[in-house]
């Protein structure tokens, strides 16, 4: 498993990304019901959750090719689940759409509590990139660190 994450705001509601697919569950666990279908691929390690939808997750999915582990075909996309993962959307505005072979890392992604939710991620290229409202848009608010193992999101 790469990444369980509760929903904060439904008793019961987990999601889990790991090596072969992302995963809900409405039963604190007890049962897991797949929900990748319509990700080009269900490899990745990142995985935040939106507070205030608890259909909602957030993934970057990579490709697992020779265990490269990076964004697909050079371009960085945030998906986000819709209606508990019975599609994805990908939220790509403000992120590089070219020569972006970056990877998201298990602990490298993180949202907020506000409403509407922030949800943030780093690269192991040394950025780290913030949406402000929901993932429909993204702006860089760090770059040329070195590869971003961690983010944290607080409200202060």
């Amino acid at each position: 498993m790469h990444k369980l994450l509760a929903h904060p705001a439904a008793p019961g509601v987990l999601y889990q990304q790991n090596h072969v697919g992302v995963y809900r569950s409405d039963d604190y666990g007890d049962s897991w019901k797949r929900i990748d279908k319509g990700l080009p691929y269900d490899f990745g390690f990142g995985l935040a959750l939106n507070g205030n939808d608890p259909d909602a997750c957030y993934v970057v999915p990579l490709e697992p090719k020779d265990y490269s582990f990076r964004a697909t075909d050079g371009a960085i996309r945030v998906y986000r689940s819709e209606k508990g993962g019975r599609g994805w959307r990908a939220m790509t505005k403000g992120l590089p759409q070219e020569h972006a072979y970056v990877s998201v890392l298990r602990q490298a992604m993180a949202s907020d509590a506000c409403d509407p939710c922030g949800v943030y991620f780093g690269t192991g290229g040394g950025q780290v990139f913030a949406s402000a409202d929901e993932g429909a848009s993204w702006v860089a608010a760090a770059e040329y660190l070195p590869p971003v193992y961690s983010v944290s999101a607080a409200v202060v």
